[in-house]
């Protein structure tokens, strides 16, 4: 998950990610989106989507999950116009400008009259409490008691938090099921701990979390094993530096391969190819966390440039992840004995969406207070 502004330029309209500009917006989500007080503010909106994870998807939630799921296509794919920008609207050479304000229309569709309504509900009075992030970025004002975004800016703020919240989160924990299926013992250890430190009559709240070593450990192993995408978003190089033997000249584009830390046998040393969560469980008991710091493997990122949204991708990984494990039991499919493991021809996520048998571990009435 990281709320990096973009270089596409449908994809953020008028936001420029250099600059004053850009420490600005910076600024504003660390201090007034996603900061440490409104992550508690919105405790209980994550409950209430957590509660919701039961039913399946209709035909404009489909469409509004593609349209970001090609967002983030595009945005890991090779795009000549990135390096000569004046290729962008003359030629598109690669066709990525025009597919990117296809999929960018269909979130407008969806997204410009929510927007523009909650706007005029707060310009005529009709709306005086904050509710979601989408107030926090239109009653936002500025020293001068200005609101500092514009209503492209705010549309643009928006699409960058669902893009980077959409796909990180639910391919590990799509790869974590699917490997736990294949070795049914860490699928025992997992669902062990959840009924040693929640039980089966309640279903598993964020205040659990500190005590879901394990389960945070697989999270861990996913994001290790299974990155969502071979590199990391590029950054450029503001100066002249030198890391570890290798000189980086100022303005260089700098990739992180996510495949190459994962699993570089010298890092991890234990059968680096192999889904072993144990190798993050600390000698001293102490918390597992998701984040590494160390680049050993890269799940939200580290540094000044690292993730925003850490806390907020943390809470939903592991609620995800939690729920999916406590609520259920899961098997392989009928006749088949083990999940195909295989990675698609054009990503790293599977080369099938994860098939399981998924059946109720819970009692009735857990189920019935949804």
């Amino acid at each position: 998950m990281s709320t990096e502004m973009t270089t596409r330029g449908y994809l953020t309209a008028a936001l420029v990610p250099l600059g004053e500009q850009w420490k600005r917006m910076r600024r504003i989500l660390t201090t007034k989106v996603v900061s440490q007080a409104k992550h508690q503010w919105f405790y209980a909106k994550r409950t209430e989507e957590a509660d919701h994870l039961d039913g399946g998807p209709g035909l404009e939630e489909e469409e509004h999950v593609y349209a970001i799921f090609t967002i983030l296509h595009y945005l890991y794919s090779f795009c000549a116009s990135d390096f000569v920008p004046c290729l962008r609207w003359k030629f598109d050479l690669d066709g990525h400008e025009k597919a990117m304000k296809k999929v960018v229309e269909i979130i407008d569709k969806y997204h410009n009259p929510i927007i523009e309504e909650r706007i005029r509900q707060w310009r005529i009075g009709f709306k005086k409490e904050i509710e979601d992030l989408l107030d926090v970025f239109i009653i936002l004002k500025d020293g001068a008691s200005n609101p500092p975004l514009s209503t492209n800016e705010i549309n643009a703020q928006i699409r960058e938090i669902m893009i980077a919240t959409v796909d990180n989160s639910s391919n590990a924990v799509e790869w974590a099921i699917a490997e736990m299926i294949n070795q049914p013992e860490i699928l025992e250890k997992a669902i062990e701990e959840l009924d040693r430190v929640v039980g089966k009559e309640r279903l598993v709240q964020e205040s659990d979390f500190s005590q879901l070593n394990y389960i945070k450990a697989c999270a861990r192993e996913a994001f290790r094993l299974h990155p969502i995408a071979p590199f990391n978003v590029p950054h450029v190089s503001i100066s002249d530096t030198t890391v570890a033997n290798y000189f980086i000249p100022k303005g260089s584009h700098v990739l992180l391969s996510r495949l190459g830390l994962g699993r570089n046998p010298k890092v991890w040393p234990d059968e680096p190819l192999k889904f072993k969560p144990e190798r993050h469980l600390r000698e001293d008991g102490s918390e597992v966390v998701l984040t590494e710091n160390d680049f050993r493997f890269i799940s939200f990122s580290t540094g000044r440039r690292g993730c925003l949204g850490v806390t907020l991708g943390t809470s939903m990984t592991v609620m995800l992840f939690a729920r999916l494990l406590q609520g259920f039991t899961w098997t392989a499919p009928p006749n088949e004995t083990k999940i195909d493991l295989s990675k698609a021809e054009d990503s790293l996520a599977l080369a099938k969406p994860l098939i399981a048998v998924a059946k109720p571990r819970l009692a009735e009435h857990v189920y019935r207070n949804l």
